[in-house]
């Protein structure tokens, strides 16, 4: 709640989360505030441009273009969250074990994380869809999978810089077993970064998403989705020429307020978690993909933490 207060304070971050409550509100309850059904075909009314009764015009079915763009924000936004904690679940408990047990769990951890960073994204898309069938979880899976890199290699270069902090092995000494260090002195410091990385992951799998929709994998037509509508609008440009934009906004305005977020929290944050974002992000060659760089992030003695009293032992 502190850092939502904090991001409210600035004024990029005020629009942003207003925009993104507008987007959730979308996703929530989209379907029901549409105008019409969404999926309702009317060959008589194909490629009308906004009237009264279609406000933002028809497609090259009939159907009413607002509605579908209201309905398809649930399973667009819904999808990108799905990734999203996929990536999470896959990258962030690897990250910090690599980085904090056995060298052997190290080694394995950054071979597959290495191997996982230069699969072509497309074909194991396509690989996924063809073996598991072309289905939303399908397709959410494997860009969680891809995305997992990013996960694992912020919170390794974070707890890297973190377990050679003095507070961290004062605890060492003092008995702590590595799971309450983990818990006690890691975590805390750890979650304000990935906070940063989900904000910035969670757009990313949202254009990813919309690629994947619009070459046909993911949501099967004529359930609408963002990218969906984009695909079958550009193969009318010539009676419609304005219809890919429509889409194209929203994926723009969130997308683009995610990011703005994810600015605002690392701004609004302490003063390590700054530092240690610049520090640690690059752009992954090839991929698309914002990764983190392997190096850890620079620590100040004013950042430090003092051991706590008493520690429970190992």
């Amino acid at each position: 709640m502190s850092t939502l207060l904090r991001v409210w304070r600035i004024p990029a971050g005020r629009i942003s989360l207003l925009l993104l409550l507008g987007v959730a509100v979308l996703v929530v309850a989209g379907g029901a505030l549409a105008p019409q059904d969404p999926l309702a075909q009317n060959p008589d009314a194909m490629l009308q441009g906004a009237s009264a009764q279609h406000l933002l015009g028809t497609d090259y079915l009939g159907r009413d273009v607002l509605s579908r763009l209201m309905e398809g924000t649930r399973l667009s936004v819904v999808g990108a969250l799905e990734a999203v904690a996929v990536a999470m679940l896959v990258g962030i408990l690897p990250g910090l074990g690599s980085a904090w047990f056995s060298r052997g769990f190290e080694w394995i951890a950054l071979r597959v994380t290495d191997t996982l960073l230069v699969v072509p994204f497309t074909v194991f898309a396509i690989a996924v869809a063809g073996t598991l069938g072309n289905g939303l979880h399908q397709s959410m899976v494997a860009i969680g999978l891809l995305m997992s890199p990013l996960f694992f290699r912020v919170t390794r270069a974070v707890a890297l810089g973190l377990r050679q902090t003095q507070y961290v092995e004062a605890a060492e000494l003092m008995g702590a077993s590595q799971w309450w260090i983990l818990r006690r002195h890691i975590w805390a410091k750890v979650l304000p970064t990935i906070a940063v990385t989900t904000a910035q992951a969670v757009g990313t799998a949202l254009l990813v998403m919309a690629s994947l929709t619009f070459l046909g994998l993911g949501v099967v037509p004529p359930t609408p989705t963002w990218g969906g509508m984009l695909a079958s609008d550009l193969g009318y440009l010539s009676q419609q020429p304005w219809a890919p934009l429509y889409p194209a906004l929203l994926i723009m305005i969130t997308v683009g307020s995610l990011n703005l977020i994810a600015d605002a929290v690392r701004d609004s944050g302490p003063d390590d978690v700054r530092r240690g974002w610049r520090g640690n992000l690059t752009v992954a060659a090839g991929s698309g993909l914002l990764a983190p760089a392997t190096s850890a992030p620079e620590s100040s003695p004013e950042a430090e933490e003092k051991p706590d009293a008493q520690i429970p032992a190992a």
